[in-house]
């Protein structure tokens, strides 16, 4: 009875705890909706907080207008979708090799994708390697240098190691290769954990400026985080104008509403991804 009512205190804290969590990172991105919809009177009263005064999308259009957004966002979803799918394949291959018995010195290949995680080449060794590759001012110069990345690595090559030999072996023994028991056997049964993996590359791609910032200068070529990152700037510069017309918005509002146009569309994947989150990384954690 004791242990029961442990638990029970336990489940309440627990819920408690997320529920404040989850209130903590859902208001900020609230208050961020009400100021980009918010008249420009309310903003300088400081005013807003979760609920829009004054409704009006007159920030959005100034956003929106900018022919340089699409451009970037066309970027963008080339670097998502192109740098996902690159990721995922190189991490997957790597992990059904990692996760073979007969691999030889698996465990050597496993220490120096580790000891990537703690330590790094640095962003002057990094950025000479791009530049020596003629990546400077491509796409490739965000996609290819994060094409793996360790910790995912090792939560698929986990999840492989979960898997029952006796379906590759059986497999193996009407004649299978090795690539085809992962397309057919190994890549079905990991669906949960490919998908979480491909959400934390899309997400990684898609928030990707640092390495813009480095490689790319070519205004052609510029992701949509380097372009709110302009937005940002002009508008506390007070440089706000678009086609030579002077904007009366303020820079709350304007900043809120680029922040929203670049955040909204990877929030529209989501709720498709979200139900393999948990069981996605849960099945990944379970075997070393």
């Amino acid at each position: 009875m004791r242990i029961i009512r442990k638990e029970s205190i336990f489940n309440y804290v627990n819920v408690i705890l997320l529920s404040l969590l989850s209130i903590a990172t859902v208001v900020p991105l609230i208050h961020i909706v009400a100021k980009s919809l918010s008249s420009e009177t309310y903003l300088l009263a400081k005013e807003i907080w979760l609920w829009p005064k004054g409704f009006n999308v007159a920030s959005y259009e100034y956003v929106l207008s900018y022919k340089q957004f699409y451009i970037s966002f066309w970027n963008s979803m080339i670097i998502t979708v192109v740098g996902t799918a690159i990721s995922m394949a190189v991490t997957t291959l790597a992990a059904f090799a990692l996760s073979r018995k007969n691999f030889p010195s698996k465990r050597g290949f496993m220490l120096f994708f580790v000891i990537t995680m703690f330590f790094s080449g640095g962003l002057i060794p990094t950025y000479l390697v791009v530049k020596q590759l003629e990546l400077l001012n491509t796409l490739w110069s965000i996609m290819l240098p994060m094409a793996l990345a360790p910790f995912n690595l090792i939560l698929i090559r986990n999840y492989f190691l979960s898997l029952p030999e006796a379906l590759e072996e059986s497999a193996i023994m009407d004649g299978a290769s090795n690539l085809r028991v992962l397309a057919w056997i190994y890549l079905p049964l990991s669906i949960p954990t490919i998908a979480t993996i491909a959400m934390f590359y899309a997400v990684g791609y898609w928030n990707s400026f640092f390495q813009a910032m480095m490689y790319i200068t070519d205004r052609g070529l510029m992701p949509l985080q380097v372009f709110l990152m302009q937005i940002v700037t002009n508008s506390k510069t007070g440089d706000m104008t678009t086609g030579g017309v002077l904007s009366e918005l303020t820079p709350e509002s304007t900043t809120a509403a680029a922040i929203i146009c670049v955040v909204f569309p990877i929030l529209c994947v989501y709720p498709f991804i979200q139900k393999y989150f948990v069981k996605g990384v849960m099945l990944g954690a379970v075997k070393g």
